[in-house]
């Protein structure tokens, strides 16, 4: 919760100055998955505060397997390796399937950034990136996108942060004149015409990857106050349930002016809550809007 990293955060910093090693697990982290406990506990900034010590790397796993990973690498780096780092994982309170781990991701779980489904063939297709619990809000879009000829690629993010770092070393070392070298951010979401975030943090996190992603890029998160209600009345009003990821997809291939995008936004009926209109209504058209 809240009272975790942003509580202890001087003695984090405390820590780091002594060249502390070891492991910090974010318990219970969102803002929308520790349900009922309001503004003071929901957690949606943590990742965010923990970027701002070098000597901590943060982690957002949405399974088991990653977390397994995490750990492990976490082990070898201050012990195999002997590096003075701080691993800030997070870790939540809600029960999901855990799917079979797919094969050669293991790189792109410590990168912070891999595929996690292709999609099927389709006349669009959009990329969904998941993190954390809300990841299954982003699974849960696909059928839901298929229904307007939407395939979805699913990628999860383990570490905006660490994808923000590398990429800022990379632009950094082209600018003074070194080897230029592609980030791993750039690498996996370079291209491509919409990229849909969505996450239980702000949306500030995702965004740090904003420079390095093709095509138009939408971040849905949970900024402002934490409130107290039911897990689905709250991912509804912050936008981050797979409802708004179906809205957030369909506008960006709208707005990407693909050759039939606005075709494709009419006639879509969806839950929404824009811009203080009740959870209840709805609206046929999100062109409508423009």
């Amino acid at each position: 919760s809240m009272f975790g990293f942003q509580r202890v955060g001087d003695s984090i910093w405390q820590a780091a100055d002594m060249r502390a090693r070891g492991f910090l697990i974010g318990a219970t982290y969102g803002r929308t998955t520790l349900n009922g406990e309001g503004l003071q506990h929901q957690d949606g900034h943590s990742l965010l505060i923990a970027l701002t010590c070098p000597a901590v790397k943060g982690w957002d796993p949405a399974f088991g397997y990653e977390m397994a990973k995490i750990l492990e690498n976490g082990v070898q780096e201050m012990w195999g390796n002997d590096t003075d780092v701080i691993y800030y994982v997070t870790a939540y309170n809600e029960n999901y399937a855990q799917p079979v781990k797919p094969e050669g991701c293991d790189e792109g779980i410590i990168r912070g950034l891999y595929k996690f489904l292709g999609a099927e063939p389709a006349e669009h297709t959009v990329r969904v990136v998941g993190s954390g619990a809300i990841m299954k809000q982003a699974l849960d879009a696909i059928p839901m996108l298929k229904e307007y000829g939407v395939g979805v690629e699913i990628w999860s993010a383990t570490s905006y942060g660490e994808l923000h770092r590398e990429a800022v070393a990379c632009d950094r070392l082209a600018r003074l004149g070194g080897e230029e070298k592609i980030s791993w951010v750039e690498k996996c979401l370079g291209d491509g015409e919409v990229t849909v975030a969505v996450s239980d943090s702000m949306t500030a996190y995702p965004k740090l990857i904003d420079p390095w992603v093709g095509g138009r890029y939408t971040v849905l998160g949970a900024d402002g106050f934490g409130r107290s209600d039911t897990r689905e009345a709250l991912r509804r009003f912050f936008e981050v349930d797979k409802e708004h990821v179906v809205v957030a997809a369909l506008y960006g291939l709208y707005k990407a002016r693909l050759s039939a995008g606005r075709s494709l936004m009419r006639g879509v009926s969806v839950p929404c809550c824009f811009m203080n209109a009740s959870p209840r209504q709805s609206f046929t058209s999100a062109a409508s809007l423009l």
